[in-house]
């Protein structure tokens, strides 16, 4: 197993929860019968509110200071919000659901702490013990990289715990976060400083080789989805991975990747998108925006079905839209 595949965040575990959580109880229970209106639908969200309000009274009388904490704006306070919209015809979005979930989201994050604690120790563990294998670290060196690898843990986890709670997040900015924060960041520079001579230039060596697998594949699946809606010519397909490739936060350009010859150019600037659509000839350029509308319109209706709405910018071939 690679250095990588270890050190998978745990990032989406809350909001997965909450956000989860909340979406299935109050919109999948609540799904019309198929002749439903929205005001049927409305009164299914409620009688899953009251429940939920009761719940959270019992809670809050055997725990003082629960009550104490929900100050402002609640979760039942946003979850009613929703079920007025909905009665009223008014669209409904994902970011609204979290925007709803957020306080919720806050008193959870306690049992949340504990559970992410929980797995970051066994995580640290692995990793040391990993890193201290390959390289023949001493115990000494092991319980440094054991505490860097800790603190880093809670710069993310305040990082994200910042993120959920701040007023505007978007689910999309949830879907990114996944993706850049990692527990490794900033290991190069920390085992530069632990390591010399061979070990070191067998870390660097390794470091540099995994992160152009990263690269490699991240580039391949993206360009594979694209040449799935559009086919790609060879020369198409080399300037579309050279330019995902570019893309990519690993990339590096003393890189060898696998099946590219020569150089693949200059780090990428400006809009990727505009940058994609200028490697295309006119007619796969129709073919690729009308595929993206029909992928919009599909989700949609399919979202329209549990009476919400698509945010305005969403792009269903954007990485990251949460399709």
């Amino acid at each position: 197993m690679s250095l990588v595949s270890s050190i998978r965040s745990l990032l989406p575990l809350a909001i997965g929860l909450a956000v989860g959580g909340l979406g299935a109880t109050l919109f999948l229970q609540s799904m019309p019968a198929p002749d439903g209106s929205p005001e049927e639908r409305a009164n299914q969200l409620e009688a899953e509110l009251q429940k939920a309000h009761n719940r959270i009274t019992a809670l809050e009388a055997a725990d003082g200071r629960a009550a104490r904490r929900r100050l402002g704006r609640t979760f039942v306070d946003g979850a009613r919000t929703l079920a007025d919209d909905i009665r009223d015809g008014k669209p409904v979005t994902p970011d609204d659901i979290f925007r709803a979930a957020q306080p919720l989201l806050r008193d959870l994050a306690p049992l949340f702490d504990r559970m992410r604690v929980k797995q970051q120790n066994e995580i640290i563990d692995r990793m040391t013990g990993e890193l201290a294998r390959k390289y023949n670290l001493t115990p000494q060196q092991q319980e440094s990289l054991r505490q860097w690898f800790g603190q880093k843990s809670e710069e993310n986890a305040k990082k994200w715990s910042d993120m959920i709670a701040k007023d505007g997040t978007t689910l999309q900015d949830i879907m990114r976060a996944t993706k850049d924060l990692r527990p490794d960041d900033g290991l190069d520079a920390f085992m530069a400083n632990t390591l010399s001579g061979d070990k070191l230039t067998a870390f660097t060596s390794d470091r540099m080789a995994e992160r152009a697998g990263r690269v490699q594949q991240e580039a391949d699946a993206k360009v594979a989805r694209l040449d799935a809606i559009i086919r790609l010519d060879d020369g198409q397909r080399d300037r579309m991975f050279g330019l995902m490739a570019r893309s990519s936060r690993d990339y590096d350009p003393a890189m060898k990747l696998e099946g590219v010859t020569g150089d693949i150019g200059a780090s990428a600037t400006g809009d990727r998108q505009q940058a994609m659509l200028s490697i295309l000839r006119p007619d796969q350029r129709e073919v690729y925006q009308a595929e993206q509308q029909r992928r919009r319109d599909e989700a949609a209706k399919n979202m329209e079905a549990v009476g919400l709405t698509l945010p305005p910018a969403w792009d269903p071939l954007d990485d990251n839209s949460f399709n």
